[in-house]
């Protein structure tokens, strides 16, 4: 087939066609519980949470309240849903207020009543509620720490839980004796939908020993108050088999792998082969750029282990061990990398972008990169290299013009990465 002319409105168009696969509004339908006795109640949190409920309004049929968080500027407008909007990706006090009106929402219920709990990535963050003999300050830290760590989520999420009173299903044994049912939007990479947003409703096996054990290997400089709280004063979070859990429903209405699969099937239906390397890579983001860069360059130099044209997809969650005081997030971190090592080598073009639509702190989600993006830099006196060591893609890719900046997309399915191989 003739080579794509402008890569970037094709990678862009996967994009879009994985983030659609995970809209609220196509995939709560075929999630929703059966109607209870009593009354509905719906919580969540969340960079999708004000989309989930504003889906989950229009399609329940029947009278409902309750309250959802999300980040800053993801709100949108519902008629029966508290939105609520708070600090991401390090906590504030909406936050905390927000957390409180949650547990608020779901206390004093009966065996008759039904809590829906709306849960998608960033939530976390955005449930703040440190435990008797801590503070916000605290959990700050904590989440501090934790983001400049490398370590995966999994292990975050295990440290979170410990310093909290609604995260390791807290939020649901306090709803008890309600049946609760959580829709859950996987940005995990495995899916396991206990350590979204640290599982608010959902608890997993994991003990205050094994928190401690992860300090220990990711050398995380927590508060001495931090530190004693999981030592010697808290408690472990319930465990799965707690009774208070047996009613208790878990659904998985999006994930990576179904937003990979649609993303693969436009790339198809445009006469492109797709390959899915994974749904779950994890890593330095850098060295999952390198890998995948040489990837890239065998396709491009000798039709191996795929042929040309392709484009080769991935999802996951990449870390970020930060070194440097630069600005970016982890794709563009991948991308930096992976630019670094194609560079020179003609017909490769990438976007890297997490389905939220925010990558780190900045606005954009990624950014574009290719086998030119190094000596374009070099064209205006910039060391791509130099960027990397001090964590600042975000300011390498702003210099080129070449930041991808969607918007809020209302969900996410963690990252997604596409890279088009093509003659040149």
């Amino acid at each position: 087939m003739p080579a794509i002319a402008d890569p970037r409105p094709f990678l862009e168009t996967l994009f879009h066609a994985a983030v659609d696969a995970a809209d609220p509004e196509k995939v709560l339908a075929a999630h929703l519980p059966e109607k209870p006795k009593g009354r509905t109640i719906v919580v969540g949190a969340g960079k999708g949470a004000a989309q989930m409920a504003r889906a989950f309004e229009r399609l329940w049929d029947g009278p409902l309240e309750g309250a959802v968080v999300t980040r800053y500027g993801y709100a949108v407008p519902c008629e029966r849903i508290e939105v609520l909007e708070a600090s991401h990706p390090v906590p504030d006090g909406n936050g905390l207020a927000a957390t409180r009106r949650l547990m608020e929402t779901v206390s004093g219920l009966t065996e008759d009543d039904l809590v829906v709990a709306l849960v998608c990535g960033g939530g976390s963050a955005l449930l703040p509620a440190p435990p008797e003999g801590l503070t916000l300050d605290d959990e700050i830290a904590v989440n501090k720490a934790l983001l400049a760590s490398g370590a995966p989520i999994s292990a975050m999420n295990a440290v979170r839980k410990q310093v909290s009173r609604i995260k390791g299903g807290r939020l649901a044994a306090l709803a008890h004796p309600a049946r609760v049912v959580s829709l859950v939007v996987s940005d995990i990479p495995g899916d396991d939908p206990a350590l979204v947003a640290s599982g608010p409703t959902i608890p997993d096996a994991s003990t205050r020993a094994d928190a401690l054990r992860l300090i220990e290997r990711y050398r995380l400089d927590l508060p001495e108050a931090v530190m004693r709280h999981i030592r010697e004063g808290g408690e472990d979070a319930p465990a799965p088999n707690d009774p208070v859990f047996a009613r208790n429903e878990v659904r998985l209405v999006a994930s990576a792998a179904v937003s990979l699969e649609a993303a693969a099937g436009v790339a198809r239906r445009e006469g492109v082969e797709a390959v899915i390397l994974s749904d779950a890579i994890e890593g330095e983001a850098a060295e999952v750029g390198r890998v995948h860069a040489a990837i890239a360059a065998e396709v491009a130099r000798r039709d191996r282990p795929f042929g040309k044209p392709v484009v080769i997809l991935s999802g996951g969650e990449t870390t970020v061990t930060v070194k440097g005081k630069g600005k970016g997030g982890r794709n563009g971190e991948f991308l930096l990398a992976f630019a670094t090592a194609v560079d020179g080598v003609a017909g490769i073009s990438a976007l890297a972008a997490d389905t939220d639509g925010i990558d780190g702190s900045e606005d954009n989600a990624g950014a574009f990169a290719d086998g030119g993006s190094v000596v374009r830099l070099a064209g205006k006196g910039l060391d791509a290299a130099a960027f990397l060591a001090r964590n600042d893609s975000w300011t390498a890719f702003d210099a080129l013009g070449d930041l991808f900046v969607p918007g809020p997309t209302g969900t996410n399915v963690n990252d997604f990465r596409a890279i088009l191989v093509q003659e040149p």
